[in-house]
């Protein structure tokens, strides 16, 4: 029976088996059979010869594969054509004569597979099969990439059949909903604004003319700054001014000059001046241009409101014995304390004072001002204002160091009840301190308010306004008691306004102080060296002089309160 390959002239291509032995005679043609144990069997009524191996590659390809000695590529015969044993077609098929194999092996001497050989095979076995070749009605395959239409997904429903109910009704609360978030936004937004209107109309100022009371930029040299036509007097006392402070003030350029335009008040060791040991013991230090008989000591803290001479006061203001069996020692800091008191005084008005804070432990920088005359009693009857007060302590220190300022008013019906916790704040810097560059420090003060401020006035230390009598807001006792004496408390300022005590004129204050008895470094905090009730809180501070002034800086700068400018105007 003849096939369609018959009649078209075409044959089959020869038979290709899997398990063949690839050892192939290039240039045999016999087609006598021979036995082969590799042979495949045939099936039932069906010649060996008629079984074609379906995976076999087209006839027309010629493979090529590298010789594994000479690492040259060659044609490799075909792994179906066998010494002495020709390739059985397919039933009903015409075998074709084949060509080399497509996968290829390389040449073998020996009638058994080599190692090489067995390897090719294995690759052949789990190979690909070559590619059709193309007939007349096949097409080319195209590199171009191809343009697929994505299906539709069935989970999609057709958008004219799903339910919108919000579309057809309307949610009766959705309008009130949103009326109301618009409703709210809207209030915020205008309960801000409002907030923010009177938060601006409470700002008290000054309405009235000023008039420039002082303006010094600390141009002219140190003997002018301090002469008789000066703008600065210099207050010279040892006596602690009322807090125990452990320094001198002294009259002296070492502790306070002007240079290149600026104030400085640099504290010094007393011992450059007369030695360490005199300091402790068998020594007696006189202030010649002591300044107590020339200033009114009423005004210092603790004072008694008398004229009459004080000759116990006066010899502890302007000398000093040291005896280490007693430990009263000589005051062991020099600084400067230095006032207008003699050339500019005000009463309402602004101050700005323009300064840089020392740095060091238990340094005291302090801009206040006190009043001219003690109208209402001695300090604090009479009132005082500290625009700026800080600590040289560093901001570790656990009391507000060198990164806080405060401002505050003292004021009491009595010299030992002081109402100063009831008009005091601060301010602080949070990634920096007031030791690095120079800050304003202000003071606005009216019948009506007093502001303190650094900076700006979104920066206040005290914003206080004269809304009632100070006796009133102080809330003090109708008794107190002294000691063993019961005492009952009159208003000093019964006759005064809101204002009183804080309605006469005040002359300005700036100096450094040096540690302190009275509580302004409180005890057991920063690793203090003295105790404030010890009776030799002073001398307890000097022997520790390895701890604390190495803080204040080899410069004579660093421990410097160093000031730019200062002006004054009265409200006029």
């Amino acid at each position: 029976m003849s096939t369609s390959a018959d009649k078209d002239g075409v044959k089959p291509p020869s038979p290709f088996y899997l398990s063949e032995n690839s050892k192939r005679i290039k240039d045999k043609s016999h087609s006598t059979p021979s036995v082969s144990n590799l042979s495949r069997p045939s099936t039932a009524g069906t010649a060996a010869s008629s079984i074609v191996n379906p995976f076999s590659p087209p006839a027309s390809i010629i493979s090529f594969s590298v010789d594994p000695i000479t690492n040259a590529s060659m044609p490799i015969a075909a792994t179906g054509q066998q010494e002495g044993l020709d390739p059985v077609p397919r039933l009903g098929v015409t075998a074709l004569p084949r060509s080399t194999s497509y996968y290829g092996t390389r040449p073998n001497t020996g009638d058994n597979p080599s190692r090489v050989a067995s390897g090719i095979r294995l690759r052949e076995t789990f190979a690909a099969p070559p590619a059709r070749p193309l007939t007349a009605v096949s097409t080319s395959v195209s590199l171009a990439p191809s343009k697929t239409t994505r299906m539709r997904s069935t989970m999609l429903e057709d958008p004219t059949t799903l339910d919108k109910p919000w579309v057809t009704t309307k949610d009766p609360y959705a309008r009130i909903a949103y009326l109301l978030t618009y409703s709210v936004a809207f209030l915020g937004i205008a309960a801000s604004a409002v907030r923010c209107y009177f938060g601006y109309k409470s700002v008290q100022l000054i309405t009235g003319n000023l008039c420039m009371v002082l303006d010094e930029d600390f141009t002219s040299d140190t003997d002018t700054t301090f002469g008789p036509n000066g703008n600065w007097f210099r207050e010279v006392s040892l006596g602690g001014f009322g807090n125990g402070e452990f320094e001198m003030t002294t009259s002296s350029s070492n502790n306070s000059y002007t240079s290149d335009g600026y104030l400085y008040i640099t504290p010094t060791l007393t011992s450059n001046m007369i030695g360490s040991d005199a300091i402790f013991n068998g020594y007696t230090y006189n202030l010649t241009d002591c300044t107590y008989n020339v200033t009114n000591p009423e005004a210092n803290p603790g004072s008694t409101n008398t004229t009459t001479f004080d000759a116990t006061a006066y010899y502890q203001s302007c000398g000093a014995v040291s005896n280490s069996t007693t430990g009263t020692i000589i005051n062991p800091i020099q600084s400067a304390r230095i006032t207008t008191r003699n050339s500019a005084s005000m009463r309402y008005g602004r101050v700005e004072v323009v300064a840089k804070v020392p740095r060091g432990d238990w340094l005291w920088p302090a801009i206040w001002m006190l009043p001219v005359n003690n109208t209402y009693g001695p300090w604090p009857m009479s009132g005082e204002i500290d625009i700026m007060e800080s600590r040289g302590n560093g901001p570790s220190y656990p009391d507000q160091g060198i990164d806080y300022v405060r401002g505050s008013l003292n004021w009491g019906p009595l010299s030992f009840l002081n109402a100063v916790s009831k008009t005091f704040g601060w301010w602080t810097q949070r990634r920096t301190d007031y030791g690095e560059g120079f800050h304003t420090y202000a003071l606005e003060w009216t019948d009506s308010f007093l502001r303190i401020y650094v900076d700006t006035r979104l920066h206040y230390m005290l914003d206080l306004s004269f809304n009632e009598p100070f006796f009133s807001r102080g809330d003090f006792p109708a008794v107190v008691q002294n000691g063993s004496e019961p005492i009952v408390l009159q208003n000093p300022w019964i006759n005064g306004t809101n204002a009183t005590p804080f309605d006469q004129p005040f002359y300005l204050i700036i100096n450094l102080a040096v540690g302190g008895t009275n509580g302004w470094f409180p005890d057991n905090a920063g690793n203090k060296p003295w105790l404030d009730n010890s009776p030799t809180a002073m001398l307890d501070f000097a022997q520790a002089q390895d701890t604390w002034y190495p803080t204040w800086g080899s410069d004579g700068e660093s421990g410097s309160f160093v000031v730019d400018s200062v002006k004054m105007w009265e409200l006029c």
